[in-house]
């Protein structure tokens, strides 16, 4: 598991973004788009600039007319005064272009972003251990593809250019103010003071709801999907209105997030609005009280012109520049919000994406082989239907061990978690063709010996060998590929009949899926379905029995062909004719591999090589039926019936 994240605190321990959130969307924005970030950026810059100017055209058009006024030549007027209309026009048609193509441009990198970020996202997904999935709901694992995702398109496509965009008016006009008044624009800033007191004060409420909501909206939907998986369950012990209580407590909770999110955040906007009509009023009064005892005027302008009575055309302009600075500082204050929200969503984005992948250090790979009349093995890029380990050396040699499926197990310990065991001392010596079974009591730890074996768990102690090969050193993928896996619970995927066959193995052929299907058994249900084997299977093969799911999933392993079968509980949904049915075909498949088989059904193990009871852990007995019947022990005492498997 990957280290917590360590966030910034508001007062009182809330939690808030990280900066370093937002610099890592950046950087993944340029990553994927190095010319359209510039170019969109440029534009909006230039639309920000266009949008301050027309407080200068306005101060300079309302002197010339105050000039023009007193001297009455107007034709002289027109003349000055028109030019500088045609230049203002001329930016605003350039800002039209730009906005164009800035909207176009936002369009295409807000989607493409999205697209590659699931795409990343997916793919670390994948490659996370079964532990993840195992401690994490799944809901909430989803809510990041979905809620947290779309926060971030908000984020992307709305929330950053309004920010960047107002913050170049801000700038641009406080620029502008300074240059023309300076008395002025401290009006203009004791008023954007209580603007920022009022927004650190609301402000804040909302972001710390804001990123509460997006945990809450998780909680939620991890919530909603286990009642939907367990609606079954539900109905059967008449829990309704527990769950609808329970479900109501965490909807309460989101309401409550999301109230006070919203709250602080459609008050903010308001006030903020009326301080700014407040602040005009009070600067039209301040400039007119100035004008009126010919106060003088101090700007960055005087330092060319000298200093000057406060005349109206720097006090109207002035008005206007009042209003587009607290309006785009009402727009920067919202926007805050969102970005909060986005950045909440992109850090449990980014917080799944940097959970520790699986760890692999694994070097031996499987590969196709061919073996000649003396036993020489030679590696083939072609598919021949014989295996071999290919085991690299220190010395720079290469050594093929043809995989027979030798599998042995000795004195493994394991806990899935530190200092809890629930293996103690087990030790399995399963030689190629062998049938190995494993009979006990629910959490004897049957299921955990075979999620050793294909390392969706690693031992803390012991070694497990394949074909004389330390698994460890074995790649997963390639030990993965050489077992074929039969789970106690079925899972289809959405397609046809055919498609879930061909899970097993990818490049089967039509005839090939068939021929598993009727080694499986199941060829004489899926044939009678309404379009065969092109029947669609959605909502993991709802419309199917449990039992012809099971038979699915048992052709689908036979399909691959693998040299070491391991059977968790495969009939344990099938009826004891259908059983019949199964067992001879597993009975063909399992010729020549070696089976580890999982059953509570006595009769499925009968004729195993090896049969292994255990309990709390612990391999208590083994050997072949009649020899465990012979002991008169445990194994003795579940087949007579004396007491039975929990």
């Amino acid at each position: 598991m990957s280290k917590p994240n360590q966030k910034a605190m508001h007062k009182g321990g809330n939690p808030t973004f990280k900066m370093s959130t937002l610099k890592r969307v950046l950087k993944m924005l340029y990553s994927f788009y190095p010319v359209m970030m510039p170019v969109t950026i440029a534009c909006i810059i230039f639309n920000a600039v266009v949008a301050a100017i027309p407080a200068i055209f306005q101060q300079k058009v309302i002197a010339d007319i105050e000039r023009f006024y007193k001297s009455g030549d107007w034709s002289a007027a027109k003349e000055v005064i028109l030019p500088k209309i045609f230049i203002l026009i001329g930016l605003y048609v350039i800002a039209i272009i730009s906005i164009t193509l800035y909207s176009q441009l936002m369009v295409y990198i807000t989607q493409g972003f999205l697209d590659k970020l699931r795409c990343r996202l997916f793919g670390s997904m994948q490659n996370l251990p079964v532990k993840y999935f195992d401690t994490n709901k799944h809901g909430d694992i989803m809510s990041h593809y979905t809620n947290d995702i779309d926060t971030m398109r908000e984020l992307i496509s709305r929330s950053l250019p309004t920010l960047l965009q107002s913050t170049i008016i801000v700038v641009s006009v406080l620029g502008i103010m300074l240059y023309y008044s300076v008395w002025l624009t401290l009006v203009v800033l004791l008023g954007v003071l209580a603007m920022s007191f009022v927004s650190k004060k609301i402000g804040g409420g909302s972001a710390k709801y804001f990123i509460r909501q997006q945990k809450s909206i998780g909680k939620t939907e991890g919530f909603v999907q286990e009642m939907m998986n367990g609606q079954k369950v539900i109905k059967v012990f008449c829990h309704e209105e527990k769950c609808q209580e329970d479900f109501d407590n965490v909807n309460e909770t989101l309401y409550h997030d999301s109230f006070r999110a919203h709250a602080y955040a459609n008050c903010l906007g308001p006030i903020i609005g009326n301080i700014g009509n407040v602040l005009y009023v009070f600067i039209a009064m301040i400039g007119g009280i100035l004008i009126v005892s010919k106060a003088p005027n101090i700007g960055f302008s005087s330092i060319a012109t000298g200093i000057t009575a406060l005349s109206i055309d720097i006090v109207v302009p002035f008005l206007n520049m009042s209003k587009q600075f607290t309006g785009n500082v009402n727009q920067v204050t919202q926007q805050i919000n969102t970005v909060v929200m986005g950045l909440a969503g992109a850090e449990r984005v980014f917080e799944l994406m940097d959970e520790k992948p699986e760890d692999d250090s694994g070097y031996v790979t499987l590969v196709n082989c061919t073996v000649d009349e003396n036993g020489n093995i030679s590696e083939s890029e072609k598919r021949t239907g014989h295996w071999a380990w290919k085991h690299p050396h220190s010395d720079g040699t290469l050594t093929y061990t043809l995989l027979k499926g030798d599998v042995t197990i000795t004195d493994a310990d394991f806990g899935y978690e530190k200092n809890k065991p629930v293996l103690h001392d087990i030790s399995v010596y399963a030689k190629p063709g062998q049938k190995v079974a494993f009979v006990g009591a629910t959490g004897a730890g049957k299921t955990t010996i075979t999620n050793l074996i294909n390392r969706f768990y690693d031992i803390e102690d012991g070694k497990i060998r394949y074909d004389g090969i330390n698994i460890n050193k074995i790649k997963k993928a390639d030990l993965r590929r050489s077992l074929g896996i039969v789970l106690q619970e079925t899972n289809l995927f959405t397609g046809t009949v055919m498609d879930n066959i061909r899970y097993g193995r990818l490049d089967a052929t039509d005839e090939e899926c068939i021929k598993a299907a009727n080694l499986a058994g199941a060829d004489d249900f899926i044939t009678r379905l309404p379009d065969g084997y092109n029947t669609m299977l959605h909502n993991n093969g709802a419309n199917l029995s449990q039992g012809q799911r099971q038979l699915i999933a048992i052709a689908r392993a036979a399909v691959a062909d693998p040299p070491v079968m391991i059977l968790d509980e495969a009939t344990s949904s099938i009826d004891t004719r259908t059983e019949a049915i199964v067992q001879r075909g597993m009975d063909k498949l399992m010729e020549g591999r070696t089976v580890f088989v999982i059953a509570h059904r006595l009769s499925t193990v009968m004729n195993s090589d090896v049969i292994m009871v255990l309990d709390s852990g612990r391999i208590i007995e083994r050997g072949s039926h009649a020899e465990l019947i012979a002991q008169k022990g445990t194994y003795y005492q579940l087949y007579t019936g004396a007491f039975e498997l929990e």
